[in-house]
């Protein structure tokens, strides 16, 4: 099969200009803190890409770090962002001293889905949706390069395998089967499944309060790939 390069070419310089403009940044950012009134529960936002606009997970673990209540509320909308981001964000979480509910107020997909397992309470709004796929990635280079990266993306593919099956309780090697298919859950199913604890609205929830954040919309179509490593391997002729 012949080799469109002026489409590779195309897509690297693609690539370049987004990293360009992540490292300049524009003010803006895909998550928000916010106190609440009883001041022992902080809230945080995670609403847009992960690692878009140049604010990355960095800047989000530090300003996690000083959030010194005994409660967080982490409230997801988000179609993921950059793999790597999405497992620093999860880790943090995870060891923060605070209890921590995860609410999917409407999507966790790609790396929000991982990052939702953080919460001690996993919690579903009825009409929200999880979706696991596999690690993807881009790479341009020599037969050896290609195998490299496939053996990247199969490791970090069995590493979130391995968190939802921590969470759920079951294999390993049924969520693998599951991100290879791309799966969608409805809020009922990702409790099924082990993804979620409750559907919010049930019975024993404690119902999910959202303060809506002030951040702006981001127009540009949803894309599910996880960033794996954005940069261009080898040379292109």
């Amino acid at each position: 099969m012949a080799v469109d390069l002026s489409r590779i070419t195309a897509l690297s310089e693609g690539l370049r200009e987004r990293n360009l403009k992540a490292k300049q940044g524009d003010g803006k950012a895909w998550y928000r803190v916010n106190n609440k009134a009883d001041k022992d529960t902080a809230e945080i936002y995670i609403y847009d890409f992960i690692g878009e606009w140049g604010v990355t997970a960095q800047d989000f673990v530090n300003e996690l770090r000083d959030i010194k209540t005994s409660k967080i509320d982490l409230h997801l909308n988000c179609g993921g962002g950059q793999v790597w981001d999405g497992l620093a964000i999860y880790a943090a979480l995870r060891n923060h001293d605070a209890s921590v509910t995860a609410y999917v107020d409407a999507l966790a997909a790609s790396a929000a889905s991982f990052i939702a397992q953080a919460g001690d309470k996993r919690i579903m709004e009825p009409n929200a949706r999880m979706m696991i796929h596999d690690a993807h990635g881009i790479c341009i280079g020599t037969a050896d390069d290609m195998r490299e990266m496939a053996k990247m993306l199969a490791d970090t593919s069995d590493n979130i395998a391995g968190i939802y099956a921590d969470r759920s309780g079951t294999e390993e090697k049924n969520w693998r089967k599951a991100m290879k298919n791309t799966t969608w859950y409805s809020a009922e199913e990702a409790v099924e499944a082990g993804l979620a604890d409750e559907v919010a609205g049930s019975e024993d929830s404690p119902g999910n309060k959202i303060t809506i954040p002030q951040i702006e919309e981001k127009t540009e179509a949803l894309s599910w790939g996880f960033d794996i490593q954005e940069i261009v391997k080898g040379a292109v002729a």
